[in-house]
């Protein structure tokens, strides 16, 4: 696996490539399972793979969580390297963001207003920004999100839409730990009795699948809330049964196909976020 770290390098490996259908895995780094599930799944569809690490200061809203963001970036190129991955574009802020840029600017209305915007302004601006400089950057012609960030898969796909339409965008199942906590980078910052307690996230979804077959909706999300709460180490930040493709909120009367549960629930430390298709 060849390693880039300046958009020099990544360019004379793309030249390598030219016609070659390539896939692309974009991530933040402290890779998981998760993550390599993905990149799996580009070798599978793609004649070349890239993938990236790099910790956006963009879409972070807290400086104190940006520092905090475990960076490990031998670990990482190791599990890319062996799970397939064909080059590894691993950045420095002034690569991604040189002094005479001029970042994407895109408002996606009320799909960035709702559940993770309401609480992170911001920050999916951030995240369009920084997927639309790599885009451009590795021109990609499939690109694999985890649908675990089903808010912000939605996000990548309305961005790349309208900026880049000749990428394919493919989200891909959420991969569990096997007591069903989705894996998630922050999970190594959650304490002992925090990560015996937190597989109750996953449950209480699977619950609200079932409850929905018999209670209204506006009554099903506040047993939500009551059923985490009853976990002294947990607060529900926000709970919402969504349309899956304006991410609006569902009422009783507009139940559709394939709407989603999500949810953030605050631990005191890492703030961890999950979702669920329910088919009800």
């Amino acid at each position: 696996m060849e390693v880039c770290t300046s958009n020099n390098e990544l360019a004379l490996f793309l030249k390598e490539y030219k016609g070659i259908k390539k896939g692309f895995v974009p991530t933040m780094g402290a890779l998981h399972e998760g993550h390599l599930s993905l990149i799996k799944l580009a070798v599978e569809h793609s004649d070349v793979v890239i993938s990236s690490v790099f910790v956006n200061p963009a879409q972070f809203n807290d400086a104190k969580d940006l520092a905090n963001y475990p960076r490990m970036p031998e670990k990482d190129a190791a599990m890319l390297g062996n799970a397939g991955c064909n080059c590894l574009y691993l950045p420095p802020v002034s690569e991604v963001y040189p002094s005479d840029y001029v970042a994407l600017k895109m408002d996606f209305g009320k799909m960035e207003q709702v559940m993770e915007g309401q609480y992170r302004p911001g920050h999916f601006k951030g995240v369009a920004a920084v997927v639309h400089r790599l885009f451009s950057l590795v021109q990609p012609d499939e690109a694999f999100f985890g649908e675990k960030d089903f808010q912000q898969l939605a996000i990548i796909k309305a961005m790349s839409a309208k900026m880049h339409p000749e990428i394919n965008i493919t989200g891909c199942a959420t991969i569990r730990e096997k007591d069903g906590l989705a894996m998630s980078s922050r999970n190594l910052l959650l304490t002992h009795d925090q990560r015996k307690e937190a597989p109750v996230i996953y449950k209480t979804l699977g619950l609200a699948e079932q409850w929905l077959k018999s209670e209204k909706v506006e009554t099903v999300m506040q047993m939500v809330e009551d059923y985490i709460h009853k976990n002294s180490h947990f607060t529900v930040q926000y709970f919402e049964i969504v349309h899956p493709l304006t991410l609006q909120r569902v009422t009783e009367n507009t139940r559709v196909q394939g709407m989603r549960g999500c949810i953030a629930v605050l631990t005191g430390g890492p703030r961890l976020i999950d979702n669920m298709e329910f088919s009800v």
